[in-house]
């Protein structure tokens, strides 16, 4: 498997987690999500356990199967929040990029 950096290790296991609860909330289990989708479930349940790296088009599928938006499983509502405390106007630096 691929290194990962620690942010993208959570946002896999935030990602996934999030596939697992709207999948519980709806009572389907990895094989009917899997007969949803058209995607293995064990592809599903490596996904959800942060063990594979899903592509948007995967996830697309997946989310469509449980009816919810996409940005549903990509949203991070709690960094959005720290986001927002940032100051305003205040954006990278890419002085060192030209």
């Amino acid at each position: 498997m691929p290194d990962h950096n620690p942010e993208q290790d959570k946002l896999l296991g935030d990602i996934g987690r999030r596939i697992r609860e709207a999948r519980g909330v709806q009572g389907l289990s990895l094989d009917q999500l899997a007969r949803l989708t058209g995607i293995s479930a064990p592809a599903l349940s490596l996904i959800e356990t942060a063990k594979r790296d899903a592509r948007i088009t995967t996830l697309a599928r997946i989310a469509r199967a449980l009816r919810i938006p996409l940005s549903d499983l990509l949203d991070d509502r709690g960094a959005a929040s720290s986001e927002d405390s940032s100051p305003t106007g205040q954006g990278y630096d890419l002085g060192d990029y030209r």
